[in-house]
């Protein structure tokens, strides 16, 4: 099984009050669930790995679920889609982690990664293909 996760933070300030946005996707384009929140004051990148790492917290919670049980010998796969070139080189270990605090959370998306097993992938997408994550982020900080 396939998982497509979309994932968005910002900041309106950088630093200043902080969002993200989350759009978790099965095969065949099938929402699954989407949900955005405020973290308080932070930068947008690190609104960015929060949206990675609540995203695979939100997995690690909800792989009970019968709509992400998988099939005798299949493989679980989650490909993340951001709009941060720098976080998606990060994550990819294309380019190093200088910030103390971007590197703790890069550990914290490690952690969660072993936790959930299966393959996880980063990629980057333009900001116009990562609307409905956007939108969250927007939307929560909009109500802040």
């Amino acid at each position: 099984m396939h998982l497509n996760i979309f994932t968005d933070g910002g900041a309106r300030g950088n630093p200043g009050p902080a969002g993200i946005g989350v759009v978790v996707k099965k095969e065949g384009n099938t929402l699954l669930h989407s949900f955005g929140k405020t973290i308080g004051v932070a930068t947008n990148n690190t609104a960015e790995y929060t949206a990675v790492i609540e995203a695979l917290i939100w997995i690690k919670n909800n792989s009970p679920l019968p709509s992400l049980r998988l099939r005798e010998g299949a493989d679980m796969v989650y490909n993340f889609h951001l709009d941060s070139t720098l976080v998606v080189n990060q994550l990819n270990g294309l380019y190093k982690v200088k910030e103390a605090h971007l590197r703790d959370l890069l550990l914290k998306v490690r952690e969660l990664e072993s936790v959930v097993g299966g393959n996880v992938s980063y990629a980057y997408i333009p900001r116009e293909k990562n609307w409905e994550a956007d939108r969250l982020v927007n939307e929560a900080l909009d109500n802040v």
